[in-house]
């Protein structure tokens, strides 16, 4: 009664031939996405910083993407969403894709209301 888990990633594109080479390829795709965040963290480069895109810095919607591409493999993979039903994969994606959008926009819309009160000088920056 043992259920097979498939030995693919990225939609079929990539094989592996057993679970121990899957996870290590897991483990390269997610070093990867790590380590380009922790690059563009380090050398933070000025057209990125400069950029705004819906009152945030382009470098800020960068980590955010690539964190959700990081948290959405990790549970595609490693929790065996992959291996479930169609409708228990969607009501648990779906539902973190509504959630995280709906806190994205609280956090911008809260963030800018808080720096315009700041910067019109209604209250001073005092800590």
């Amino acid at each position: 009664m043992a259920h097979e888990h498939k030995l693919e990633i990225f939609r079929g594109l990539v094989k592996f031939k057993s679970n121990v080479t899957k996870i290590w390829g897991v483990l390269i795709f997610l070093t990867i996405v790590t380590a380009i965040e922790v690059a563009l963290g380090i050398a933070k480069p000025a057209f990125l910083v400069e950029t705004s895109f819906l009152s945030m810095k382009l470098l800020n919607w960068i980590f955010i993407i690539l964190t959700l591409v990081k948290a959405y493999y990790i549970a595609w993979d490693f929790m065996h969403l992959r291996d479930e039903t169609k409708g228990l994969r969607r009501s648990v994606v779906w539902t973190g894709v509504f959630l995280i959008a709906y806190l994205t926009f609280i956090l911008l819309a809260e963030g800018d209301y808080v720096y315009e009160v700041f910067k019109n000088g209604f209250v001073t920056w005092n800590f």
